[in-house]
């Protein structure tokens, strides 16, 4: 058992790609940043629960997807760097699409 835990500790430790995971309640902005509460480093990980995000150095990048209390996909949306890039899609309740936002982003911008 101590063995495992040293292990544990030492693969923790030396992990440089360690991403950590917390719920979006979670983060607090700050100067247009989301930090982890109780911290002054930009958050870098994914959110779980019913808004599942991703950020690098406490700017959006990647998927946001958030889903209704019943679990079925509430809107797809990507990120990069902080800003809108490609398509925005919404769902009704019950799975099937109920808007897909015309055009596509590129840095935050509309471009079609």
């Amino acid at each position: 058992m101590k063995n495992l835990i040293t292990l544990l500790t030492c693969l923790f430790i030396l992990s440089p790609n360690l991403v950590l995971s917390e719920t979006i309640n979670e983060l607090v902005e700050r100067g247009g940043l989301q930090y982890m509460k109780f911290s002054d480093v930009p958050f870098t990980g994914k959110t779980m629960g019913k808004t599942q995000a991703t950020f690098r150095d406490g700017k959006e990048h990647g998927p946001w997807v958030t889903y209704y209390d019943n679990g079925q996909l509430l809107s797809k949306v990507y990120y990069k760097d902080g800003k809108r890039e490609g398509p925005w899609v919404s769902f009704k309740k019950y799975g099937t699409v109920f808007e897909t936002f015309t055009g596509t982003f590129k840095n935050g911008v509309k471009v079609k």
